[in-house]
């Protein structure tokens, strides 16, 4: 159910950008007698608007909906606010004050028969869902901002039990002191703040089961650019989408540092001997049969 109060949001706009000029239009309009001092019968808007901090923009507003009228006007026409308008207006400042919508303190004000209490709860419980929304917003907030700055929001060893007792933990920040300022970290950290245990067992596990999938072709002599290598290419760019989208030519720049980093090189080929080597010669052909020289291609 949507917020009363959130109904007369424009209300609260209007008078924000035009209370002001409101203001000084109504101070040079009211005469002197009334600019200068309380009226022995009422208050002037201007004064209203200072004793109760309410801006004219709103006074005008709630008298044109009849919600509080002045119950007098001067000789010239201008309003004035007796003691018991006054009492009115104090009672609509607390309310809205509490949230209510201007539709709902009119019944509370206007009708003898408003269940008020009803109404507060009513209020309460709606205060009390928009508290509970912020609060999941500022847990969302903070993960995120956790993920950017750790990558990773895994304890250690919640770590060592998915990615296995070989898993460095200080990756990681490894990975984020090198490539933090990229837009590939950004995606990384994004996905990252929404995946508990889990969801990175389940990365994992398709991380591994790719990495089985290619030792095994390779021990099958799979040649690079055949169908079940091109396949194999295409599978590593889905499975690699856990962590960031990879393009073609930014899997041939991944292929090379594959074969190339000591630390990716020694993964790969701890599974099978050579398996790096092979990887990077079936994304090339892969890069070709799609019109990419993989010689050229660069980091997108």
């Amino acid at each position: 159910m949507p917020d009363e109060a959130a109904a007369d949001e424009a209300d609260g706009a209007e008078a924000a950008a035009d209370g002001a000029a409101a203001d000084g239009a109504e101070a040079n309009a009211a005469p002197a007698e009334a600019r200068g001092r309380t009226d022995p019968d009422g208050l002037t808007v201007g004064q209203v608007s200072a004793r109760l901090g309410v801006t004219i923009r709103a006074l005008h507003h709630w008298d044109e909906i009849g919600l509080a009228r002045p119950s007098l006007r001067t000789p010239g026409g201008y309003r004035l606010y007796t003691a018991g308008d006054l009492e009115r207006l104090h009672r609509i400042v607390v309310y809205r004050e509490l949230g209510l919508g201007l539709d709902r303190i009119r019944v509370v004000l206007d009708d003898p028969t408003a269940d008020l209490p009803a109404a507060l709860r009513a209020q309460r419980t709606q205060v009390a869902e928009r508290i509970d929304r912020l609060e999941r917003l500022g847990a969302g907030l903070d993960r995120m901002i956790e993920a950017h700055e750790r990558g990773l929001l895994l304890t250690v060893e919640q770590q060592a039990a998915i990615f296995g007792p070989d898993w460095d933990p200080d990756s990681p920040a490894r990975a984020r002191e090198r490539f933090g300022d990229t837009v590939q970290w950004r995606q990384y950290a994004e996905r990252s703040a929404a995946r508990g245990p889990e969801e990175w067992q389940a990365v994992a596990d398709a991380d591994a089961e790719l990495d089985r999938a290619l030792a095994e072709a390779m021990d099958a002599g799979v040649t690079p650019g055949s169908p079940e290598a091109n396949q194999l290419v295409e599978r590593h760019r889905e499975v690699f989408a856990s962590y960031f989208p990879l393009s073609r030519q930014m899997q041939v720049c991944l292929g090379r540092m594959y074969e190339s980093d000591p630390g990716f090189a020694a993964h790969y080929d701890g599974i099978r001997a050579g398996l790096a080597s092979w990887f990077r010669r079936i994304v090339d052909a892969g890069a070709r049969a799609h019109g990419i020289d993989p010689d050229t291609a660069t980091w997108e």
